[in-house]
C-alpha cells in the first residue's frame, strides 16, 4: 500500500504533463465548437468567380421568333374544295409557285351559261348591224328618189318660167309646177332629216348591243378568272408558313388558304420581362442569335401591351440577314440599354438578381475558409453583375448553390 501511494504521489508532480494535457482538452473543445468544424464542404464541389474592374454593357435578354414583314394572307373568294395540296408549310416558293387547287362545280356551270349569253349576245349585235344598214338602205333609196323628182321639178320650174312670161304655158300650169316643186321641196328636206334621224337611232342602238355584249364578256371573264383563281398561287417569293386546309375540305368565302411571308424582309419579335420594358427605348443596339449565327439588329418598337408578365420588342437587322435566318425561326436576343465604365462586377451567383442585397460565401485563401458576406448587387450586364458593396477588386466568391449552408457564418473548404 505504501508502495503505492509513493507512485501517485510523484505522478502528479510533473506540472509540464498536466499543461499539455489541459491544452489538449481546451483546444479540442474549441475545435468542436468552431463553425468552421461544424460546417464543412469539398472543394471540388464549388464553382468560384473572381471580382473584377472594367467596362460592362446593360443587357436585356428576350426570346422570339423571326417574323416577315412582307406577308401574304391568301382566303377563298368563293365556296370550294380543296382538290389538291401541292405544297406543304415550309416549302420555298417563287410567285407563281402552286400552293393548292380547288374545285368549284357551280362556278363551272356558270362559266358555260355565261359563254352561252356571250354567243347571243355577239350574234343579237350583228343582227343590230345588219338591221341597221337595211333601214339606211330603204331610207336612201327613198331620197334619191324624192331629189331626182325634185331635180326634175326644177328643171320644169326653170323652163316654165320663161314661157310663161312670154305667153307660150298658161299661168295655171306654170304655178302647178311651182306649187309641185315647192311640196317636192319640203318632201326632199323632211326624207334628209328622216336619214339624218335614222343615223343617230341605228348608233344608239348599236351601242346598247355593243354595251350588251360588253357586259357579257365581262361576266364571261370575272368567271373565267374565278376558275383560275381557284388554282392557288403564292404571289410572292418567300417561304410558305401555313397551310390549315386539307385535302377534300370544304372552304367559305373569306376563308384562309395559306400564309406567305418574304424570307429577304424578317424581322424579330422578342419577348422580354415587364419588369425590363422601362429600359428599353426605339434605337437601341442589340443582337440577335439564331443558334447558329449572330447578327446586329436595332430596335425598332417596342409594343405597350403586357402578355403573361412579357412585352413585346421588334427588332430590325443593322446588316445583311444572316444565311440560317427564315420565318418563324426560334430566336435570342440581347438589348443593350445602357454602358457601365470603370465598375466592380461578378459572375452571376445562382439565385442572384439584379438590385438586390444577397448573401455570398467569401474565401480566404490564407485558412482555407469561407466567410458569409453581404453584398449588394447593381445592374445585369449579360452573365454579370455590378457590384455596389461589399467585394473588391481580386476577392473571389461562391457562385454555386450554397442553400444548404443558410446558418452558416464560416465554411471549411475540405481539399
Amino acid at each position: 500500500m505504501d508502495i503505492k501511494k509513493e507512485k501517485a504521489a510523484a505522478l502528479w508532480k510533473k506540472p509540464m504533463l498536466v499543461v499539455t494535457a489541459l491544452a489538449a482538452l481546451v483546444l479540442m473543445g474549441t475545435l468542436f465548437a468552431s463553425p468552421g468544424y461544424q460546417y464543412k464542404i469539398e472543394q471540388s464541389g464549388l464553382l468560384l468567380g473572381t471580382v473584377k474592374r472594367g467596362d460592362l454593357q446593360v443587357t436585356v435578354d428576350g426570346y422570339g421568333v423571326l417574323r416577315s414583314d412582307k406577308q401574304k394572307l391568301i382566303s377563298a373568294l368563293a365556296p370550294a374544295t380543296v382538290e389538291e395540296v401541292v405544297l406543304k408549310a415550309g416549302a420555298v416558293v417563287q410567285a407563281d409557285s402552286i400552293i393548292l387547287r380547288l374545285s368549284d362545280p357551280e362556278l363551272m356551270q356558270q362559266i358555260e351559261t355565261a359563254s352561252m349569253t356571250t354567243a347571243q349576245e355577239q350574234a343579237n349585235f350583228r343582227r343590230q348591224h345588219l338591221n341597221n344598214q337595211r333601214d339606211m338602205l330603204t331610207e336612201e333609196g327613198r331620197f334619191a328618189e324624192l331629189d331626182a323628182r325634185y331635180q326634175m321639178l326644177v328643171l320644169r320650174h326653170s323652163a316654165e318660167a320663161e314661157m310663161a312670161a312670154k305667153g307660150i304655158v298658161s299661168q295655171l300650169s306654170f304655178q302647178t309646177t311651182v306649187l309641185e316643186k315647192s311640196q317636192l321641196e319640203k318632201q326632199v328636206q323632211l326624207q334628209q332629216k328622216r336619214l339624218d334621224q335614222l343615223k343617230l337611232v341605228n348608233q344608239e342602238a348599236l351601242t346598247i348591243s355593243q354595251e350588251q355584249l360588253n357586259q357579257a364578256i365581262a361576266r364571261e371573264q370575272r368567271l373565267k378568272q374565278r376558275l383560275d383563281q381557284l388554282t392557288v398561287r403564292s404571289g410572292i417569293e418567300g417561304v410558305l408558313q401555313r397551310v390549315p386546309v386539307e385535302l377534300g375540305q370544304s372552304v367559305t368565302a373569306g376563308q384562309e388558304l395559306a400564309l406567305v411571308g418574304s424570307d429577304k424582309d424578317l424581322l424579330a419579335l422578342v419577348r422580354v420581362s415587364q419588369s425590363k420594358a422601362e429600359q428599353i427605348r426605339p434605337g437601341q443596339k442589340a443582337r440577335i442569335n439564331t443558334r447558329r449565327e449572330q447578327a446586329d439588329a436595332i430596335v425598332s418598337r417596342v409594343t405597350p401591351q403586357v402578355v403573361e408578365g412579357t412585352i413585346e420588342v421588334e427588332l430590325t437587322f443593322v446588316d445583311a440577314i444572316p444565311a440560317s435566318a427564315r420565318p418563324e425561326l426560334n430566336i435570342d436576343a440581347q438589348i443593350f440599354t445602357a454602358e457601365l465604365t470603370n465598375t466592380l462586377y461578378l459572375d452571376r451567383p445562382v439565385n442572384s438578381q439584379s438590385h438586390s442585397q444577397t448573401r455570398l460565401f467569401k474565401l480566404d485563401p490564407s485558412t482555407n475558409t469561407l466567410s458569409a458576406t453581404a453584398v449588394q448587387f447593381g445592374d445585369e450586364a449579360g452573365r454579370f453583375l455590378q457590384l455596389h458593396q461589399g467585394a473588391i477588386e481580386g476577392e473571389q466568391f461562391v457562385l454555386s448553390d450554397m442553400a444548404g449552408f443558410q446558418d452558416a457564418d464560416t465554411v471549411s473548404v475540405v481539399r
